[in-house]
């Protein structure tokens, strides 16, 4: 069962205008990962609703003060190098995501930042989305800005990663785990979480 664009938007209430543009692609997106019924479309809306700031950003959002990234990257922010990077986005793309998740030249971080409904981040995972999807992400990483590829490469990073599975179960916090790699913004992807199993019950 297809989500209506009435149903998006009583679960997201600020996708706003771009609901309707949405709603075809993520059924199509859906459909092709087996994201059926109503618990694993409701796990999957709340995620992707959450990671993408309700449909409105599909490219990550890296303007972080020096307090923000010490909490987000310890290992990689000390003091110095924090205050020194603190609201420069393309200087702390390639600090955090420097030479990990297949990046390698000194511009990787940045040009390999997490973009889509679900932030694919790496060249690595670039890589590997691209290929299934039939896209060369390694030359145009900005095509995951499209919807269409917004939407499938969210759908594939949760299928890939065993989301359906834990949708069935109701395991929301381990699929929160897996997506963010913590649990930021667990109290938001919860309350949305809640919203759609009652739209779509």
């Amino acid at each position: 069962m297809p989500i209506t664009t009435q149903q998006l938007l009583q679960i997201l209430q600020n996708a706003g205008q771009v609901a309707g543009v949405f709603v075809p692609v993520l059924n199509t997106a859906m459909s092709r990962y087996q994201i059926v019924g109503a618990k694993r479309i409701a796990a999957f809306i709340a995620q992707v609703g959450h990671e993408s700031g309700q449909l409105t950003r599909l490219v990550e959002n890296l303007n972080y003060s020096a307090d923000a990234l010490r909490k987000t990257w310890p290992s990689r922010f000390d003091m110095n190098l924090a205050n020194a990077a603190a609201r420069k986005p393309e200087q702390i793309a390639n600090i955090a995501y420097g030479n990990r998740m297949g990046n390698t030249a000194s511009s990787d971080g940045w040009r390999y930042r997490g973009r889509g409904l679900i932030q694919i981040t790496g060249k690595n995972n670039y890589r590997a989305c691209g290929e299934v999807l039939g896209l060369d992400l390694i030359a145009q990483p900005e095509l995951l800005e499209k919807p269409q590829h917004a939407c499938m490469s969210a759908a594939w990073f949760w299928a890939t990663n065993g989301m359906n599975t834990l949708g069935d179960a109701g395991n929301f916090d381990a699929i929160t785990q897996r997506i963010n790699g913590g649990q930021n913004g667990a109290t938001d992807r919860q309350a949305l979480y809640a919203k759609a199993l009652k739209v779509l019950a």
